[in-house]
């Protein structure tokens, strides 16, 4: 992530900012929407892949992971499946009906980048305790992004995400942080799942953040898998999970821009 300071925006830069990332983050929330309704059993990654290429290109983004970095990704969206954590790049793996799969898709519309992730059971059905654990790490979300707002410090973000992922006796991922966005996919300040209330960057009118907790069935150590140098593994075999929003913090609290249908 990066170490940058965090750059200030003139009223100019942040009215454009703003109007492009709520526009970014309302076809990003229809497109992850749609699309856990298209995955089906017995689909591989790499079809996944094409498809959410077509439709980022028809809802008039850009893909980003590999059209917009340095180090580019082997694909549009990351497909992590199983005891893959996060950063899976797509493959030929047939989906059987109960995988975990989570989805992590970074968008670029109009100069600026959006990011979101859910994970899922494929077909709908599946392990009680995986289900759990993906209900237990969405509430840890939404208990991170109620304390976002001006004047809030990331340690609450935190803090307050990590207090619902132990109650739920989760593995909580520490080496893996949300992060600020906006001309960058990872720019400054990181945002843990973890933290000290009262600590931390202190959050400012029309920033821009992603909350993004992390957590598995086992234990936290995970690797990255040196074949494909890119997939983030649970070094015990234990199922992984990930969700995401990216949020901008207004003068009445925060918004979420990464839900599907909003009304702009």
């Amino acid at each position: 992530m990066s170490k940058k300071c965090v750059q200030k925006e003139s009223p100019a830069e942040l009215e454009r900012k703003i109007a492009a990332m709520r526009k970014g983050g309302r076809i990003l929330g229809d497109l992850l929407r749609d699309l856990k309704e298209y995955v089906q059993p017995g689909m591989t990654g790499k079809e996944i892949d094409s498809w959410v290429r077509r439709e980022i290109e028809r809802r008039g983004a850009r893909v980003a992971y590999d059209d917009l970095v340095e180090d580019p990704f082997p694909g549009a969206i990351c497909i992590s499946v199983n005891d893959e954590l996060v950063h899976g790049a797509p493959t030929d793996e047939v989906l059987e009906e109960g995988d975990k799969v989570s989805f992590d898709l970074d968008i670029w519309y109009d100069g600026y980048y959006v990011d979101s992730a859910f994970t899922m059971l494929v077909g709908g059905k599946g392990s009680p305790a995986v289900k759990q654990m993906i209900a237990t790490t969405e509430r840890a979300m939404w208990a991170g992004i109620e304390v976002a707002r001006a004047g809030a410090r990331i340690g609450d973000i935190g803090y307050a995400v990590e207090k619902v992922l132990r109650k739920g006796k989760l593995g909580v991922i520490e080496n893996y942080v949300g992060h600020g966005i906006g001309k960058e996919m990872h720019q400054a300040p990181d945002v843990p799942n973890y933290g000290v209330r009262g600590h931390g960057y202190q959050l400012k009118v029309g920033d821009a953040i992603c909350i993004e907790p992390m957590s598995c069935l086992g234990k936290p150590a995970n690797y990255i898998d040196r074949e494909s140098s890119w997939r983030v593994e649970m070094k015990d075999g234990s199922i992984g999970c990930h969700c995401e929003h990216t949020i901008l913090i207004t003068e009445d609290g925060c918004e979420v821009l990464t839900l599907p249908g909003k009304t702009l």
